[in-house]
């Protein structure tokens, strides 16, 4: 039975400058100086067509990015792509066509793959993680474990698989967790019920407000400061189901620890809201996918809008040449 392609609203793709900034910080990283191979080998003006081909399934996340990485490179560059975000392919399926000039496609060509196989590779790890929680409520969620730098991307990445995002940063959530316990609760429980009402007091009633736990006869303390969400850290599956019980609806109860995609579906029917998955972002394979040029002879890029040129590159494969 095929799967369903997630819905990935235009509005959920991160803004286009924020984008650009990543990919021409990676298109710089790549060639500093120029590509000196493409600068003594193939004409500036030589235009021709490539395509990206997936050489493996999965969920397809980073159309934007290579579109930037190709028009950064070279304006006169064009890419199409045949299906969206968040939509899955098969081996063999194209992912992107590709015209212009050939050296800027080639230039571009690392940068593009890198950051599609990493995005791709998130997508269809979240959403194999959903659909193992299938059949329950709780959402599939992603951690700051992510790669410095790509955060923006690869929550996208974690969208197109069907996921959600946890807070962005540091500064859009108070999320006490066990490091800042260890110091606010070194007097008991209660103390920390105290501190939390006092915080509660300081902030915009906007904010919102998760504590971490570790044990049951944390839960209370915890409750009585009307925190908005209860992390249940590494709690075994009956104790997460006993953390639902005795929550009842007074706050979110998110799980977190040892989420594996083996481990998902049983923590998933204890009744949580929420599972956070670092795995999502920092446990992932890129995925498999290639670019290459048709075969024939290039054709000038202002005499030709579909030309072709010999160079065949593949680049895709993980055993291939850098």
């Amino acid at each position: 039975m095929s799967r369903p392609t997630p819905v990935v609203p235009q509005a959920t793709v991160p803004p286009r400058h924020l984008i650009e900034s990543i990919v021409a910080a990676a298109l710089a990283e790549d060639a500093p100086w120029g590509d000196i191979t493409v600068q003594a080998l193939i004409d500036p003006d030589l235009c021709s067509t490539a395509t990206i081909t997936a050489r493996e399934p999965g969920v397809l996340c980073g159309t934007a990015a290579i579109e930037v990485a190709m028009q950064l490179t070279d304006g006169r560059i064009s890419v199409t792509f045949p299906r969206p975000d968040g939509s899955r392919f098969e081996a063999g399926d194209t992912i992107a066509d590709i015209s212009g000039p050939a050296a800027g496609i080639l230039k571009a060509e690392r940068t593009a793959l890198n950051i599609v196989q990493r995005l791709s590779g998130i997508a269809t790890m979240t959403q194999a993680f959903v659909e193992a929680a299938g059949g329950t409520d709780a959402r599939i969620v992603d951690t700051r474990k992510t790669t410095p730098g790509l955060r923006v991307l690869e929550r996208w990445a974690v969208r197109c698989g069907g996921g959600s995002n946890h807070r962005s940063s540091l500064s859009d959530a108070v999320m006490v967790k066990d490091n800042h316990l260890a110091l606010l609760a070194v007097d008991g429980p209660w103390a920390l019920t105290a501190a939390l009402l006092a915080a509660r007091s300081r902030l915009p009633h906007t904010v919102h407000v998760e504590v971490e736990v570790d044990r049951l006869d944390q839960i209370e303390p915890v409750l009585a400061a009307g925190v908005d969400t209860i992390m249940l850290d590494n709690f075994a599956l009956e104790e997460l189901a006993e953390g639902v019980r005795m929550i009842g609806g007074r706050a979110l109860v998110e799980a977190s620890g040892n989420v594996r995609l083996d481990t998902v579906a049983a923590i998933a029917a204890t009744g949580v809201d929420i599972i956070s998955a670092g795995a999502l972002t920092h446990s992932v394979r890129a995925l498999d996918l290639g670019l290459d040029f048709a075969a024939g002879p290039g054709r000038p890029v202002a005499a030709a809008s579909d030309g072709v040129t010999e160079d065949a590159t593949d680049q895709g494969g993980e055993h291939d040449l850098p």
